[in-house]
């Protein structure tokens, strides 16, 4: 069994069981989440699609970690002109594990 969700504008395919890093979203570390934007579920009884999203349909995730990813460095500069500019990036995430798919 697997279901489609959206979650911070990007879309996953996920089954039990599965580690997904997501964009940031609010709750503390070994807390359960439900994530109600479930686009679509497939099973035994076959695929069941929303218009957008499935109605009673979730996904309950336990929270496992509120990190930072990898710094990302920007930096900008035009020749001969002696412009340069260094900037740092570090993007916030949530990691969580799929625990259960409710149709």
């Amino acid at each position: 069994m697997y279901a489609v969700l959206k979650t911070g504008g990007k879309q996953y395919k996920v089954t039990e069981g599965d580690v997904l890093f997501v964009e940031k979203l609010e709750g503390d570390v070994d807390s359960t989440i439900e994530l109600t934007d479930v686009l679509a579920v497939a099973g035994e009884e076959g695929l069941k699609l929303g218009a957008p999203v499935l109605q009673g349909a979730k996904v309950v995730c336990k929270i496992l970690a509120q990190d930072k990813a990898k710094k990302v460095i920007v930096f900008k500069y035009k020749p001969k002109k002696d412009y340069r500019r260094k900037q740092g990036h570090r993007q916030p995430y949530t990691k969580l594990v799929v625990e259960q798919i409710q149709a």
